[in-house]
């Protein structure tokens, strides 16, 4: 079974640390796993329920609701933005949890790895982010972390796919939520 994992980054900056982290989780998946990172949250308008009307949700959004809807599984990356989760990262997942109960993120394997510049990896905001996923019916994957910390030297001249240890653990990542997915599929 093939399994499609839909790739958020919390970061829109062109050459995010997180972001490459989503490219090599992506060049690093196992075959029969395609991880997708999705490009166009900076396009997504904040979550307004006066908006979020069938028939005229905006475009950004249905899009963002469509690519989810059709993944098996969600890698949530998330960098600290003063110690807490990227606005951009938590609105995609409210979107994403709109309509109650049955948003395109509700069921879905998810997990949340990260880098950031602190020297714990952006766990604070990597927490957030599993705590908003889980509120938003996501089958948020509790034992699958991954908080990469000091990205600003560690990536300095290393591409996270380069990084022996850091590939490994993407790859341990990407497997354990290929088998989560795949386990929900069979479910």
């Amino acid at each position: 079974m093939s399994v499609r994992i839909l790739a958020l980054v919390g970061s829109l900056r062109s050459g995010s640390h997180n972001r490459q982290l989503a490219e090599a989780a992506g060049k690093l998946a196992p075959e029969g796993v395609e991880v997708d990172v999705y490009e166009g949250l900076g396009e997504v308008p904040f979550y307004n329920e006066d908006i979020d009307v069938e028939g005229s949700v905006p475009a950004a959004a249905a899009q963002l609701r469509d690519h989810a809807g059709r993944a098996d599984a969600l890698l949530l990356f998330s960098p600290e933005y003063n110690g807490t989760i990227p606005a951009v990262l938590k609105n995609a997942i409210d979107w994403l949890s709109r309509p109650y109960g049955a948003g395109a993120i509700a069921g879905k394997p998810v997990a949340v790895i990260g880098t950031a510049a602190g020297q714990y990896g952006g766990v604070w905001a990597q927490d957030d982010t599993r705590k908003a996923a889980g509120i938003a019916g996501g089958k948020v994957i509790e034992d699958v972390k991954l908080a990469i910390p000091g990205s600003v030297t560690r990536f300095a001249e290393t591409h996270p796919a380069d990084d022996a240890e850091v590939a490994a653990q993407l790859t341990e990542v990407v497997a354990c939520l290929q088998g989560y997915a795949t386990g929900a599929a069979a479910a």
